[in-house]
């Protein structure tokens, strides 16, 4: 008798259109579950699954803490992440403090950083910049007073 005969599955829940996984914690705040972990297509909708919950983890993650390849919240980590008060990402868009190697925030950080208050990064715009060429006092004084006694770079000496 073959594999595919006996109903034995040998990618262990992997269909046809990839692995597939959907997890919601019973527990509820605000009518969102408390962890909602999941990752690929819905084999119903054929759609991409989306992890909505107060902690989001997937491919596509919407949530207060966000971790996935898109992450949409508050807090959020991801490939792509855009974050109300942090994002964290290779792409990262927020209103509070962005890290990525493209930041765009109100203190932004990375390759190319675009700051509303801030900006650290090799390329970097904004009223108060670090970046190869530039070096602002503005930034110094504010990096020294959150981060304690930090290494200077060569443009700033």
């Amino acid at each position: 008798m073959s594999a595919r005969a006996s109903g034995f599955n040998p990618w262990l829940g992997c269909g046809c259109y990839g692995f597939s996984y959907d997890y919601r914690s019973s527990l509820t705040i605000g009518g969102w579950p408390l962890l909602h972990v999941c990752a690929g297509i819905d084999p119903q909708t054929m759609r991409p699954r989306v992890a909505k919950g107060v902690i989001a983890i997937g491919n596509i993650a919407v949530g207060a803490i966000a971790i996935g390849g898109l992450a949409c919240g508050v807090f959020t980590v991801g490939g792509a992440s855009l974050g109300l008060l942090t994002a964290i990402g290779g792409a990262a868009l927020g209103l509070g403090v962005s890290v990525g190697g493209l930041a765009v925030g109100s203190i932004a950080i990375g390759g190319a950083a675009v700051g509303f208050m801030y900006a650290v990064g090799g390329v970097a715009a904004g009223p108060a910049v670090i970046d190869s060429l530039r070096c602002d006092a503005a930034v110094l004084d504010f990096a020294r007073r959150w981060l304690g006694t930090i290494s200077i770079p060569s443009s700033c000496r």
